[in-house]
């Protein structure tokens, strides 16, 4: 009877030292594990900074250099996604790992002990088995949240089609204030244009005027019918010049005959 208990005892124990062998080996795991979640992290920070950058540039160069981050980010994303579903098949591998081992320690005891300090032992590997396997799932949850929220970061930054739209929508506007810019410069002009008309013919009437007081005086003698051409021939040569110069400016929309005498 007695030898028997000892046989069970050395068999118990060598389960037990396989189990802490494969709790070595899970540790190792979750360690390897850890480091790739430390990875995810770095590129998820990297995605967040590009993102950063790429609302900043949006406004700055345009949609064509924010289509080209976009695809940038949309590669990273994939591969975020790859790295994700690894994740989670590594973490259900030693999540069912660990399961497994709690449940072959369950059976152990259930099957009955009557050496308590042998019972107190199971209990406290099945207390830290649990215990890992509750920080393993928690550590996971956490950065499957952090994975997620990465991701709706990503889905608020506008597709290509949407900034494609923006760029035909900025073109757009772009040509039409430029076609206003030219309309206004035009009418500017022709506005600059009538008022050095006006001037010239304020200039031309007084003068006019001047003459035909003194015409009567001016055709007595032959030194006032020279001056009186002269200043006709002026007049004329003013008007001329006019004629000339306001059609060019306003398009030619005015007919020269205005300035007919």
């Amino acid at each position: 009877m007695v030898a028997s208990a000892e046989h069970f005892i050395d068999e118990e124990d060598h389960a037990f030292l396989q189990l802490e062998e494969e709790l070595k080996t899970i540790e190792s795991s979750v360690t390897m594990l850890t480091s790739n979640v430390e990875q995810l992290n770095q590129r998820k920070a990297l995605c967040l900074n590009e993102m950063q950058h790429l609302q900043q540039r949006i406004s700055r160069e345009g949609a064509d250099a924010v289509v080209q981050r976009l695809l940038s980010l949309s590669r990273s994303l994939k591969d975020l996604e790859r790295q994700e579903s690894i994740l989670k098949s590594d973490s259900n591998e030693i999540c069912s790992k660990l399961q497994a081992e709690v449940n072959e320690l369950e059976n152990i005891l259930s099957r009955g002990n009557d050496d308590d300090n042998l019972s107190y032992g199971y209990d406290l590997s099945l207390h830290n088995l649990l215990e890992r396997l509750n920080s393993v799932k928690r550590e996971l949850a956490v950065k499957l949240r952090e994975i997620v929220l990465l991701k709706r970061q990503l889905d608020d930054v506008p597709v290509q089609a949407e900034l494609i739209q923006y760029e035909h929508r900025f073109s757009e506007l772009y040509a039409h204030i430029q076609e206003k810019l030219r309309k206004t410069r035009k009418l500017y002009a022709t506005y600059n244009a009538l008022l050095e008309i006006k001037d010239l013919m304020l200039k031309e009437t007084s003068l006019s005027n001047s003459i035909n007081s003194q015409f009567q005086a001016a055709i007595t003698s032959t030194a006032g019918r020279m001056k009186l051409i002269d200043s006709m021939e002026g007049i004329m040569k003013g008007t001329q010049q006019a004629s000339t110069r306001f059609p060019v400016v306003c398009g030619n929309n005015v007919s020269t005959s205005l300035w007919a005498r």
